[in-house]
């Protein structure tokens, strides 16, 4: 149960983020716990194994590109193939699919938090008079071993320039399968289900065991 509930924890994150660009979805793989042996006390031979639940073995990030939309905004940025754009935060440098970009008030390109989108050289980029960006004016990093720390920011050591390229007034989709994920959490859900009724069986059956010494 503890496991369907990590899963269901990142099944409603992805379903929450369905619309989010540049969205990159989790994947929880799960493994049973070791099994228990069964031995006979007289003979000490193994008689039998049970089998001591699941456990979440990893949780992986998919990472891979998805579709661009055109949106005609001037000021969005969508990254075809690999790649990842830098944000100047608080918390130092991160990276993001996430090209939904805006001017703030000195003219500098920043994402939806306020924070600057850095060039190829980790620069403020300048916004145009026109409103519009170029797009070799934004830096696109390989971050190998990018992981995911929460509002669609990575972080990790970006090894130099990356081997996509920036498109224009476009955006990625968000990574995910809505109706696969939908479908997954109901699934979830029924086994969370089924542990509290193997539960509640289990305690009601102790519950008689200890009222038989009591019966007259």
């Amino acid at each position: 149960m503890v496991a369907e509930m990590a899963r269901q924890d990142i099944l409603s994150a992805d379903v929450a983020n369905a619309t989010t660009p540049g969205y990159k979805s989790d994947r929880v793989s799960q493994r049973e716990f070791g099994k228990l042996m069964v031995t006979d006390l007289a003979t000490g031979s193994q008689v039998a194994t049970i089998g001591a639940g699941a456990r979440i073995e990893q949780q992986v990030t998919n990472l891979s590109p998805s579709d661009v939309r055109d949106t005609g905004e001037p000021l969005d940025l969508a990254i075809v193939g690999e790649g990842y754009f830098a944000i100047q935060t608080d918390q130092g440098v991160r990276y993001t699919r996430n090209g939904q970009f805006q001017a703030n008030a000195k003219g500098q390109l920043s994402d939806a938090q306020g924070n600057l989108v850095l060039g190829p050289r980790n620069q403020p980029v300048r916004v145009g008079a026109d409103g519009t960006v170029a797009a070799n004016a934004v830096g696109l990093f390989a971050v190998p071993n990018a992981a995911k720390v929460g509002d669609n920011y990575f972080t990790g050591g970006a090894t130099g320039n990356a081997g996509g390229e920036i498109r224009t007034s476009a955006l990625e989709t968000s990574g995910l399968d809505a109706a696969r994920s939908v479908v997954n959490m109901m699934a979830s859900l029924r086994a969370i289900e089924a542990g509290q009724k193997a539960l509640t069986t289990i305690d009601e059956s102790l519950g008689k065991a200890n009222q038989v010494g009591s019966l007259r």
